[in-house]
């Protein structure tokens, strides 16, 4: 079942015409925002093209990209709120194109 906020999102991509494709680089340096990042990562699902995972373990860190074709004030939005999360670090690329 979705939630209001996955709904919202929905909603408000439905009207957009220009996506950018991007891509988010996600540094975990805490374990316990794991799950907090794959529900926010799950929200935006819809725009996600893909996502890979690199876990460094003697570091205790794992580093994500996740390519996506969305709306920019989407891809800033999602970017934003990750960066918001204890323990997450989140940058974004743009293509040019």
């Amino acid at each position: 079942m979705e939630n209001k906020s996955s709904q919202n999102i929905k909603k408000e991509s439905d009207c957009y015409k220009d996506t950018k494709l991007a891509v988010i680089a996600i540094v975990v340096e805490q374990e316990e925002s794991v799950r907090e990042l794959n529900e926010l990562l799950h929200n935006y699902s819809r725009f996600i093209l893909g996502r890979m995972g690199i876990p460094h373990r003697e570091r205790g860190v794992s580093l994500i990209s996740v390519a996506m074709d969305a709306p920019a004030d989407i891809i800033s939005a999602l970017s934003g709120r990750l960066g918001r999360i204890s323990g997450i670090s989140a940058k974004v690329a743009y293509s040019k194109i």
